[in-house]
């Protein structure tokens, strides 16, 4: 929505957003150039720009928001790495739960923290679920702007999602690996446990691609012993890349497991605390493309893998 106080510029020929800001805006300064992508305030098209050096092309439209209005999302679980007139893409933490367990819940969850940003911006906007991460499980979530599109993305998720990537540090290392994992899938509603079975039992089939991508260095007893790593399994521990063909509920947790290399912190299907050198379920949705359900484009997100996986690593 363009609200009478905003500028909106058309972009004559091809120049990187800074350049092209600073021509426009009456000599602005760089330094208050930056300070309007910073805040959310340029968009390119529909959608939210705050790259400096993002290509801008001939006929592209440019819109700066004076501000007023304008609401920014500050909050330490969650931050915003996409957002236009549709969809919200957000990086999550772990320990924040993405919707509420159960209706009426006063709990903070990443579709709270959401649904307060979007009323600040308009009074009558709304922000809707279209798929979930586990509380402990840190990464990228996509949100839609209206209950159709939300309605239309759940339908044909598996039709729209192009790529979908995890990282996992894991107990040991998988063998092989590289490999895929197929199993069909059983969730026991009472205890919320999901079983895994390597024939077909009538369960949800589901398939998970894998790669293991580095190990710890410790391999002998000695070396464990004076390790830093509270804990550590014989096995060590593993950064694993993970493609999933399938998005069955806890899929990774429970094919990592199935491995024998259960996702370190796991404390469903593997040994909690027990051998884990950082607080959380080592879990991270790293990479989700998917095919922008208004525009029909390829759209892909990347979040960094957590520092703390690595470090396991050194």
């Amino acid at each position: 929505m363009v609200r009478k106080q905003d500028t909106v510029l058309r972009v004559a020929e091809p120049a990187p957003l800074m350049d092209f800001l600073i021509s426009k805006m009456g000599g602005m300064a760089r330094s208050s150039v930056k300070q309007l992508l910073g805040q959310r305030r340029v968009k390119v098209g529909s959608a939210v720009q705050t790259r400096h050096d993002f290509a801008l092309k001939a006929g592209d439209i440019v819109t700066v928001s004076s501000g007023r209005g304008n609401s920014q999302l500050n909050h330490p679980k969650l931050k915003i790495v996409y957002e236009d007139d549709d969809l919200i893409v957000v990086n999550k933490q772990p320990g924040l739960l993405t919707v509420a367990a159960t209706p009426g819940s006063s709990e903070t969850t990443a579709y709270s923290i959401l649904r307060a940003y979007v009323k600040k911006q308009n009074a009558r906007a709304g922000i809707y679920v279209v798929h979930r991460l586990d509380r402990e499980t840190s990464g990228l979530l996509v949100f839609a702007r209206s209950e159709e599109l939300q309605h239309y993305m759940r339908q044909y998720w598996r039709d729209l999602v192009t790529e979908r990537t995890y990282i996992a540090l894991a107990e040991g290392v998988p063998e092989p690996r590289e490999g895929k994992i197929t199993t069909w899938l059983t969730e026991d509603k009472r205890n919320a446990v999901v079983y895994s079975s390597p024939v077909d039992d009538g369960g949800d089939i589901a398939i998970t691609n894998y790669k293991v991508l580095k190990t710890s260095p410790y391999s002998s007893p000695q070396e464990r012993e004076h390790s830093p790593l509270r804990g550590e399994p014989e096995r060590g521990y593993s950064l694993v890349e993970l493609h999933l063909e399938t998005g069955r509920t806890n899929q990774i947790r429970v094919h990592l497991a199935s491995k024998g290399c259960p996702v370190v912190g796991d404390r469903k299907y593997g040994h909690g605390n027990e051998h884990s050198p950082i607080d959380r379920l080592c879990l991270h949705a790293k990479v989700l493309a998917f095919i922008h359900p208004v525009t029909e484009k390829n759209v892909r997100f990347e979040s960094p893998v957590p520092k703390e996986f690595n470090r396991v690593l050194l």
